[in-house]
């Protein structure tokens, strides 16, 4: 458990409150820091995997743009990449050139930059856990296989 600005205590593990989300989420990547796809989690049943993977390489080009030397961003969390057909992309990096993407529907109804800054927030939390395992290395994992992390992926998009 880790103490907050304002008190109130949360822990980076608990991921069994779903989310007060308005949209639905398609897909879930994290990319490495050679883009290289680490994860590339579905949960549509109308699109392919293989349009998901193309969204996200998409979006790293975008990302690269974003934060490259002279850019004046500094957040993390740098919002809607792009839109593509009935789709809309969001990226996280952490300071570690870690690339969080985020495919949703644009059908769904508006989105606050508040809910999708909290899912990339315990998506990263969780990303840490995974790091900080003893047994897990880093560099030598093509994949991400950590059933632990997963299925906390899982629980943060169907709940």
């Amino acid at each position: 458990m880790e103490s907050t600005s304002m008190g109130t205590a949360f822990d980076a593990t608990n991921t069994s409150a779903k989310p007060p989300s308005s949209f639905a989420v398609l897909c879930i990547a994290v990319i490495g820091k050679n883009n290289n796809p680490l994860l590339v989690k579905s949960f549509s049943t109308r699109h392919q995997e293989l349009k998901f993977h193309y969204c996200c390489h998409t979006a790293c080009d975008i990302v690269e743009e974003r934060v490259a030397p002279g850019s004046k961003n500094l957040d993390l969390y740098l919002g809607l990449l792009y839109c593509i057909e009935d789709l809309a992309v969001y990226g996280f990096m952490t300071n570690t050139k870690i690339k969080f993407i985020v495919v949703i529907s644009m059908s769904d109804a508006a989105i606050k930059d508040i809910e999708m800054k909290n899912l990339f927030r315990r998506l990263h939390n969780q990303y840490i856990v995974l790091v900080n395992n003893p047994f897990y290395d880093v560099e030598a994992a093509p994949k991400i296989t950590s059933k632990k992390f997963l299925a906390a992926v899982d629980s943060m998009v169907l709940g």
